[in-house]
């Protein structure tokens, strides 16, 4: 039995040696060879070429490998869908459009020109050896996800593209093999024109539903993590079953879900960790198994095969890219993205040769079979593999790595002080987990910010048991916010009461924001509201803002936010709004303004120069607030403007708002914002405290040219 146990003949057999010998590799290869400036991703491939059945032989290319690979490259689709900018995305649709159109017709005219004059091949062969060419696979994204370069125009276009391009490929493919086989029918297109489209109504339209419904009501972060990996697996299934390749289905499903998935979040966290850690590399090694070099070496067709399937799909994608940078003025770096992310070829390619080899269109009189794509085009596809993943990932990193040094060239040096400091005081267990998630949104995705959990005891003496229970309660918002990789510092103070103990803090950590938290089963009183202006505020010039959670933040629909007369006017303007500007980037939730039409004519035009999902609608006066109760929907989020007693924009109706929201908002969340009350001038360049931009009469071109100038400021900064 010991024996057997320790059996270190090869290939090796015992499944935990098999998983040991994996995990090794993954750790070892990116770190040895980035000393070689080689992408990690390369040197996961060439490692599986060594280790696999064509090297050393150490590993057979089994089921379990395949099956951790599939995961692996529909992660990799998947994630291309959860993390890609929504409004990006949207805004530079068309572009990616036409890229697609490049990506896909380039390679197919070049290809099948190639397969009829070249190799001598049929029209369908050559057609289906083009498609090939066309297709590609995301290997690189991770690339560009780890430089921070997401965001980026091109990467939009280029997600946009492959799109495009997969589905005409995997289509192409689809009417080759049917009339390869004989079915080509009306009944075959009816069939498949109706599949796609149920799938496409399931992914769109019920995915969203049931992700938003579940991740509501269940906030467990194992069952979170595995709900969406079933329905990026169910939705990889329905692809297959309506007639696509399954790594569309679970870019469909990303792009489906994205929303209810912030960037911010701990599931995001948990979603990158697993697939960087394990599945990713799995599919990386498993790609690198099938490279077989002797059969370069003894096939002189399969030499000549693998040259022209190389050259052909290296030129064919980077004239798709050059036309994609003349059509749309990108830069050398834009045009280098898009060919590093449409160069490599890895899933859809393997699908494509392996349904043509397996496609016998008959036997020659020796009895051998003749197959519409043979043995040479089989091996050549692996070669061909290699080469265009490596080229793709060394032009993928430099270009990545120029862009993301020019975004931080382009953000001068915060000065001391600048740092995002929020503090959360703490005194509901319930609240906890809601204020962590609301304070990780407020700041920008690429910028890191201080966390402080606070809890006060009110007492002269130490108490044991209050600060077992206080300890209890930090611990948790240091687990939650450590969860989506933000490090949360516990202070526990002992003061006369807990507006001193707050106050003191702020104070001695110089904090720039402060997050108060109402409990959802309890209305809020016009007692508390004082006890945070008078108390708090009266003493702290940071910005305020008070949250009452009913709902999960991340399952949020729409935040509606309600601007009195005059906030513009505020000290605190500006930093308040970006925090707005924020949220709506790390969440992709829609925002809709009511404001005056003064107000509402500069966040128009902050919209048009900052675009984010938006939309404006006049309104003159809180006095109104119960007008908008039929507005407001259940997954909404109601968000106040509001001043303190001192301040320019305060009116009346200010105090009425506690009885409204207990009155009219009860089962909606909402978030009350006092902004910072502070004449200031800070590096990062604005200042509104000018009386030659402030007139009686209202905001004048100077004041709203000030302000665009300013908020232009913070946004080249990377404050939003």
């Amino acid at each position: 039995m010991v024996m057997q146990i320790l059996n270190f003949s090869l290939p090796l057999s015992n499944p935990v040696l098999i998983f040991s010998v994996i995990l090794f590799v993954i750790l070892a290869a990116p770190i040895l060879l980035n000393r070689l400036r080689i992408p990690h991703l390369i040197g996961l491939i060439i490692a599986g070429a060594i280790i696999g059945p064509h090297g050393l032989h150490l590993l057979e290319r089994d089921s379990s490998i395949i099956l951790f690979g599939t995961v692996g490259l529909l992660y990799i689709m998947f994630l291309a869908g959860v993390e890609i900018d929504l409004l990006g995305f949207k805004k530079n649709t068309k572009k990616g459009l036409v890229f697609g159109i490049y990506t896909f017709l380039v390679p197919m005219v070049l290809g099948t020109l190639a397969g009829l004059y070249v190799l001598n091949f049929s029209l369908a062969s050559s057609v289906l050896l083009a498609s090939m060419f066309a297709s590609h696979t995301l290997v690189t994204y991770p690339i560009i996800r780890n430089f921070g370069v997401v965001k980026n125009r091109a990467v939009s276009i280029g997600i946009g593209g492959t799109v495009v391009t997969d589905t005409l490929a995997l289509l192409v493919l689809a009417v080759i093999v049917a009339i390869s086989v004989g079915d080509y029918s009306n009944a075959f297109w009816l069939r498949f024109g109706l599949s796609t489209l149920a799938f496409g109504a399931i992914v769109i339209f019920v995915f969203p539903w049931l992700t938003h419904r579940f991740l509501k009501k269940y906030t467990n972060s194992v069952s979170q993590y595995i709900f969406v990996l079933a329905l990026v697996f169910l939705g990889s299934f329905l692809a297959q079953a309506a007639g696509l390749e399954a790594m569309l289905g679970a870019f469909f499903v990303g792009l489906a879900i994205n929303r209810y998935i912030p960037n911010t979040s701990a599931l995001m966290n948990r979603i990158e960790f697993v697939g960087n850690a394990l599945f990713i590399p799995f599919f990386l090694i498993g790609v690198g198994m099938l490279v077989d070099i002797t059969s370069f070496i003894k096939d002189e067709e399969t030499i000549k095969v693998s040259i022209v399937m190389t050259v052909i799909a290296l030129s064919a994608k980077f004239i798709a890219a050059w036309l994609a940078q003349k059509s749309f003025k990108l830069s050398v770096d834009e045009r280098q993205i898009l060919f590093g992310l449409s160069n490599s070829q890895a899933a859809a390619t393997l699908a494509a040769v392996l349904i043509g080899f397996n496609i016998v269109l008959g036997y020659t009189p020796e009895g051998e079979p003749i197959r519409l794509l043979n043995e040479s085009v089989l091996n050549g596809s692996i070669l061909m593999i290699l080469i265009t993943c490596t080229i793709s990932s060394f032009a993928t990193q430099k270009a990545a790595y120029n862009i993301a040094m020019k975004d931080s060239a382009d953000t001068p040096a915060e000065e001391n002080g600048s740092q995002m400091r929020v503090l959360l005081p703490l005194s509901n267990p319930d609240t906890v987990n809601n204020l962590v998630e609301l304070s990780v949104a407020l700041k920008p995705k690429h910028k890191s910010a201080d966390f402080y959990g606070l809890h006060v005891i009110d007492s002269p003496k130490i108490d044991p048991e209050k600060e077992k229970r206080a300890t209890a309660l930090l611990e948790k918002a240091v687990i939650t916010a450590s969860s989506a990789d933000h490090k949360l510092h516990q202070l526990l103070r002992y003061d006369q009461n807990t507006v001193n103990g707050i106050t003191g803090i702020i104070s001695e950590y110089k904090i720039s924001d402060l997050v108060f938290g109402i409990s959802s089963t309890v209305g809020i009183t016009e007692s508390f509201i004082n006890n945070v202006t008078e108390g708090v505020l009266t003493k702290s010039n940071i910005t305020a803002l008070i949250y009452r959670p009913v709902q999960p933040f991340h399952s949020i629909k729409r935040h509606i936010v309600v601007l009195s007369d005059k906030v513009e006017r505020e000290f605190g303007f500006l930093l308040w709004l970006i925090k707005l500007w924020n949220i709506s980037r790390n969440t992709c939730a829609n925002f809709e303004f009511y404001a005056p039409v003064s107000s509402l004519n500069i966040l128009k035009e902050i919209a048009y120069r900052h675009p984010i999902q938006a939309s404006f609608h006049k309104f003159e006066s809180l006095e109104n607030l119960s007008d908008l109760q039929s507005t407001i929907k259940p997954d909404d989020n109601l968000i106040l403007v509001l001043s303190r007693k001192e301040g320019i924009s305060f009116d009346q109706s200010m105090l009425k708002v506690p009885t409204m929201l207990n009155q009219y908002f009860q089962n909606n969340s909402f978030i009350l914002i006092y902004p910072s009350q502070k004449p200031f001038e800070d590096d990062a360049g604005y200042n509104l405290h000018n009386p030659s931009i402030m007139e009686a009469g209202g905001p004048n071109a100077g004041f709203v040219e000030e302000i665009m100038r300013s908020i232009s400021s913070i946004f080249r900064k990377g404050e939003v």
